[in-house]
């Protein structure tokens, strides 16, 4: 399983886009943490979601990966721990 936190707010950026979607080489930001992921072989990737969660989780679904794709609401964002926390007890490692 790989997990990638995804629900960072990007306060300092000015944009409606969430941040893990804003571009870089051409492709979400988020796209490139998932291709590093998939590159350990998991059998599913779990997607800690936040900010933007729908356009999110419409943009990775997208993407048609060869790997079920798990999202987890983080809901408040409370930081990095908490989000490993709820991607811990959604997928009851």
């Amino acid at each position: 399983m790989a997990v990638v936190l995804a629900a960072g707010r990007g306060k300092r950026l000015r944009s409606s886009l969430p941040k893990v979607l804003h571009p870089v080489c051409g492709r979400p930001l988020l796209w490139h943490a998932v291709r590093n992921a998939l590159a350990a072989r998991p059998e599913r990737v779990v997607v800690v979601v936040g900010n933007g969660a729908e356009r999110v989780r419409e943009e990775v679904t997208s993407w048609g990966l060869p790997v079920p794709v798990v999202f987890v609401d983080q809901g408040e964002p409370l930081g990095t721990g908490h989000a490993v926390l709820v991607a811990e007890r959604a997928v009851g490692a």
